[in-house]
């Protein structure tokens, strides 16, 4: 067994390395394949968009099954048409608002069946004509010989139709059209012979929210046709709860017709102006080029050297899935509106979709390392949120708080920039100020009576996510006595401070697991440390997961745990049952989203993410790099199929990042990152404040996956951690990599 030894670190000089020559000038765009986590339960879409834009314009193939959480699924064989908003990677179905399909014929108003493609609009298509670049995206569909391009700004779709000849060319426009939602009103508006406006308001697992559009086409309507709660008319102007429009031209051979689509949440005013200012008269042509362009300065961040080809497009794809949520509302000149009519005024871009009981983990940590202005636009779009609500956000959707999950996970966001400093002056009160407020005041989620009377949720008081919770809000109370601390406050400090170690109420020393206890502190019997709780928040002391997976929840306490279980050599045994238990050998089995397993360990599922990283703490650093190694190469693959689980808003794409440059932040509020073992040759960090921090991997190969020494350029440093304070200063980080433990 070789440990790892030695950890140099010093500043960064100026080092140039031969392997990245030229790579500035590749168009890194080529690089992304955006239809990897399209198949199994990835849940991710192919639209087109641009980094954090508003829309994301793409093909939804259903919208009724959770395998159609984004709307696209790669079994499907016909498309329904093109809506212009979409999750990525979530667990739950929602968006696809305003949807556009070309047609050819005196179609139905009806979608139609997918085994049946006849008896609606829908139209069958093949994959093999399907491509997708960053900001863009082509099918043909066959139904009506018709090619179909996307591409997008920030607020603007752009769709480009190569029709056949006909008389009966068109598009149909159907606002009743959502994926897994409900229309509560729609309404669609001819304005002249070449645009239409409209509005659709809906209800789902987004409780309330409604985009405005605004669509000019290149072509007049020769003909109009309208649906409105069944009654088929040729008005110009329709509106109810299923509102649909029909409008064709007569074409010619392979003639092209644009569409250009303007989302707002303020009014068709708000979207006049977002086409006007971000579209105007530019050609379909110029868009997709500025679409690549800015996507390529993103990628460009971070230059990679992989060890294959097929690495650098899981790598690059990984980097993409990062940066599409979360999600623009305002419109280009600062407005936006809230689900219940108000407008507000901003003055700088805000934003709504934070999957923060996933995205606390790694996406936000690797924004504040590579895109620390975006994440702070981030964090005070939420903190305005707190401004409207009295707490801040857990998992707000269409700006809408939809209680999925649990925990206050916003917190660690918000007191991550704050202790950082990336925050804006007029903001930093208010961070403090949310955080308190979100850690006291109750809400569907959290009862702090009960949690603070027991130091724990008894599972007699609250019958569902008992311990999930508990261990989850210790991690907020941990981040939230860091700011008190920071603030000088040391009631609030010592408050949250021995909040944070309500973990231990729950430590089972017989087990060594953590488990459920009830009001008079009686353990739960029986106790089947592998009942796993269903998907979602539904049932169980845990939350997807069972007592394996959460035991290890204590992301700011590792040591104590370490304590806990009686010492390194207890620790590392436990670690190493979780790795080689396998429920499946004992009759049992896991279910709903719960993937990517190893042993106990789902790496398909966030409370796992941080596991493989904790033989840190032991002598027995090598598991930790045999294991990154196994889910890099098991679960992150350049396929439709290549992720093992929801990427969650780009969770599960931070994960592969943080580990291929061979670091991950388990506590992701200390500025501190676990050293793990580098996944590529080299990776180049252009750091937003002009710096730059290249780690090598010598001699990394396929046998040679252990870390013999680290080095920061030449400073030797016996630790296992290394710093945000030392990687935004620029640096050498360089493996020496063998093939023996």
């Amino acid at each position: 067994m070789k440990p790892l030894s030695i950890i140099w670190i010093s500043l960064y000089g100026v080092m140039a390395s031969c392997s990245f020559s030229g790579q500035q000038e590749t168009r890194l765009t080529r690089f992304v394949d955006p239809f990897i986590g399209t198949a199994y339960v990835g849940h991710t879409h192919p639209a087109a968009q641009m980094p954090f834009g508003m829309i994301q314009v793409g093909p939804d193939t259903g919208t009724d099954t959770w395998e159609h959480c984004s709307g696209y699924y790669d079994k499907d064989s016909s498309i329904i048409g093109f809506s212009h908003t979409h999750l990525s990677g979530t667990g739950c179905p929602d968006m696809g608002d305003i949807l556009f399909m070309p047609v050819v014929g005196d179609v139905s108003f009806y979608r139609g069946d997918k085994s049946d493609t006849s008896t609606g609009y829908r139209s069958t298509f093949s994959h093999a004509t399907e491509e997708a670049t960053p900001g863009y995206y082509k099918v043909f569909l066959k139904d009506y010989s018709t090619w179909v391009e996307l591409t997008a700004t920030d607020r603007v779709g752009y769709h480009k139709y190569t029709f056949p000849r006909s008389d009966l060319s068109g598009v149909m426009i159907d606002l009743n059209h959502g994926i897994g939602d409900m229309p509560l009103e729609t309404e669609i508006s001819v304005l002249n012979d070449s645009t239409v406006a409209g509005k659709r308001r809906s209800t789902g697992f987004v409780e309330d929210h409604t985009y405005y559009f605004y669509a000019r086409f290149s072509k007049p309507f020769a003909r109009i046709r309208s649906f409105s709660d069944s009654i088929v008319s040729e008005n110009k102007q329709v509106n109810g709860k299923n509102s649909k429009m029909h409008l064709s031209f007569a074409t010619g051979d392979k003639e092209v017709v644009t569409v250009k689509v303007a989302l707002s949440t303020t009014g068709i005013e708000g979207a006049e102006k977002n086409l006007e200012k971000e579209v105007g008269m530019l050609r379909f042509e110029e868009i997709r080029e500025k679409a690549d362009k800015t996507w390529n300065d993103y990628l460009s961040k971070i230059e990679v050297v992989p060890l294959s080809e097929e690495q650098r497009i899981s790598f690059y794809t990984a980097l993409y899935h990062t940066l599409v949520m979360p999600n623009e509302i305002t419109d280009v000149d600062g407005t936006y509106s809230l689900p219940d009519g108000t407008r507000l005024h901003s003055g700088t871009d805000r934003y709504t979709n934070f999957s923060l009981w996933d995205t606390y983990r790694a996406t936000h940590p690797f924004y504040v390392l590579m895109y620390p202005g975006e994440n702070s636009k981030f964090v005070e779009s939420m903190i305005d949120l707190y401004k409207q609500r009295g707490i801040l956000c857990t998992n707000e959707y269409g700006q809408n708080e939809t209680w999925c999950m649990i925990g206050n996970h916003a917190v660690p966001v918000v007191a991550d920039a704050y202790l950082k400093g990336l925050i804006s002056p007029e903001y930093r009160h208010l961070a403090v100020e949310s955080i308190n407020a979100s850690l006291t005041r109750s809400h569907p989620k959290s009862d702090w009576g009960m949690y603070n009377m027991y130091g724990y949720y008894p599972f007699d008081l609250l019958d569902v996510e008992s311990v999930s919770r508990t261990l989850e809000h210790g991690y907020d109370d941990y981040c939230a006595a860091l700011v008190a601390k920071a603030e000088q406050d040391s009631v609030k400090q010592s408050f949250f401070c021995w909040r944070a170690e309500s973990f231990k109420n729950l430590f089972d020393p017989s087990s060594k697991l953590m488990r459920g206890k009830d009001s008079k502190g009686r353990w739960r019997e029986p106790f089947d440390p592998f009942l796993l709780s269903h998907a979602g928040t539904s049932g169980g002391d845990y939350t997807e997961g069972n007592a394996w997976q959460y035991t290890w929840h204590v992301q700011h306490a590792i040591p104590a745990l370490v304590r806990l279980m009686g010492g390194k050599e207890k620790f590392e045994n436990k670690l190493d049952s979780l790795f080689f238990l396998d429920i499946r050998s004992l009759g049992g089995g896991f279910h709903g989203d719960v993937t990517g397993i190893i042993g106990q360990y789902a790496h398909g599922n966030e409370p796992s993410h941080h596991i493989a990283y904790l033989y840190a703490y032991t002598d027995g650093t090598y598991k930790t790099q045999e294991i990154i190694r196994q889910i890099c190469d098991r679960f992150y693959l350049p396929t439709r199929d290549g992720l093992s689980g929801n990427d969650d808003c780009g969770q599960m794409s931070a994960w592969y990042i943080f580990s291929a440059l061979g670091f991950y932040p388990v506590d992701p509020v200390s500025g501190e990152y676990i050293i793990g073992a580098p996944q590529v040759k080299e990776l180049r960090l252009h750091l937003p404040n002009g710096k730059t921090f290249v780690m090598k991997a010598h001699a990394i190969s396929t046998e040679n996956k252990y870390v013999k020494s680290v080095c920061l350029n030449g400073v030797p440093l016996d630790s296992f951690k290394i710093t945000y304070d030392r990687i935004i200063k620029g640096g050498l980080l360089e493996f020496e990599m063998i093939n023996t433990k």
